[in-house]
């Protein structure tokens, strides 16, 4: 019985009592069972909602899952590295997952020499075209330069072209959506140093600014964008809407073994991943003769566990140290490219693409892989159609 029931038992029963002093003498009341009382519950607490993400740090998370249209408009000539880019590209890559391409762009091949270095109209209009494929399909889009190997040699001879480029490019795209990042430079190395770089790119985000305020800038540090170099990155002070960039292909024995554009002393074939081999990888000649290419063989085929230079443990280190840089500075970080080479065994290739995928978005760190369908290609050309262990990899299907 309810309180409400034991109070209506009560006040009858107090009149009846009052009746009964008047007829008789009073009866003996019949005690009333008593309910237990309910404790007042207790209201759970709200799950905590983690708060949108703003600003740069939104236009970083947007970038997402994407891929490299690489070795088209980075090539001397389009075409000439045996990759145009075709319409039907943006649908496939759309439709299979990711949310943005990635355009290395060669400038340098395209623009005048002297002054003004203006940028052929044709080629102009080719980019133009990439730009809208990839919004017309839904996916974000950066471009950069890519490939100037002249500022890499001469970088005071280069530095103001190098802006003027950036100041034609920005001219041209300030009015598209913001869905069309700018990066400035592709892995600066060579003589263009740690000092020279900061200098260079703090002198070209102004110009750029006296532009376009509104378009995010993607900017990675000197010595190819590596991992190990990006606290040496310096951004301009007040520039908020920037995000910086690494490159990840170590190890290197493994993700460009064979390839042909790196000396022989990376031509050793047979290289797994992770290490140790089953059996001993035997070293070309030329790799015997590099004394950190013989010791890198000698703990890969040796070692077991977290010290082999092929363990996963390793990626997850470089990963904590992208994301330790990060939270210090506040500035997002985007994986620009990442891949291992055709001559890598595709068992080898896929572990790796997978690992290194899990690692960057456990730590909320965007990426685009190394490259869509040439050497390194998550797309198979000559048969239209995927390599499935490397879009598995990069697109999990159980997801």
């Amino acid at each position: 019985m309810g309180l409400r029931g034991l109070g209506i038992v009560f006040v009858i029963g107090l009149l009846v009592g009052c009746a009964a002093g008047e007829l008789g003498p009073e009866p003996t009341p019949t005690l009333q069972p008593t309910s237990t009382p309910t404790s007042t519950p207790v209201p759970s607490p709200m799950p905590t909602e983690t708060p949108p993400l703003t600003g740069v740090m939104a236009q970083a998370a947007r970038l997402g899952r994407g891929v490299n249209l690489g070795n088209a408009l980075e090539g001397p000539e389009e075409g000439a590295w045996g990759m145009v880019i075709e319409e039907s590209f943006f649908g496939l890559i759309r439709e299979a997952g990711f949310d943005t391409v990635r355009v290395p762009i060669r400038w340098s091949a395209h623009a005048l020499t002297p002054p003004p270095y203006t940028i052929d109209p044709v080629f102009f209009a080719r980019v133009d075209w990439v730009i809208e494929q990839s919004l017309a399909h839904d996916l974000n889009v950066a471009i950069n330069v890519h490939h100037y190997d002249e500022l890499f040699a001469a970088p005071d001879e280069h530095a103001e072209r190098f802006v003027a480029l950036w100041e034609q490019i920005a001219r041209r795209y300030r009015d598209l959506p913001d869905g069309v990042y700018f990066e400035l430079l592709n892995e600066p190395h060579d003589r263009l140093d740690i000092a020279g770089w900061n200098a260079l790119l703090a002198e070209t985000i102004e110009v750029i600014r006296e532009i376009d305020t509104v378009h995010t800038l993607i900017v990675g540090s000197a010595e190819w964008n590596s991992i190990a170099n990006l606290r040496t990155l310096v951004l301009p002070e007040g520039e908020e809407n920037v995000i910086a960039t690494v490159h990840y292909y170590d190890p290197f024995l493994f993700t460009h073994q064979g390839a042909e554009w790196v000396g022989p002393e990376i031509g050793t074939l047979g290289v797994t991943w992770p290490g140790p081999p089953e059996e001993p990888v035997e070293l070309v000649t030329e790799a015997r003769q590099v004394e950190w290419v013989r010791l890198w063989f000698m703990r890969y085929n040796q070692t077991q566990g977290s010290q082999n230079p092929a363990s996963p443990d390793l990626i997850a280190s470089a990963f904590d140290m992208v994301q330790d840089w990060s939270e210090a500075h506040s500035v997002p970080v985007w994986l620009g490219e990442f891949g291992a080479y055709s001559t890598a065994d595709m068992a080898s290739r896929a572990r790796w693409t997978a690992t290194v995928r899990r690692e960057a978005e456990a730590r909320g760190i965007p990426w685009a892989y190394w490259e869509f369908g040439a050497g390194f290609g998550v797309y198979d050309r000559d048969v239209g159609a995927w390599r499935e262990p490397l879009l598995e990899a990069l697109i999990p299907s159980a997801e």
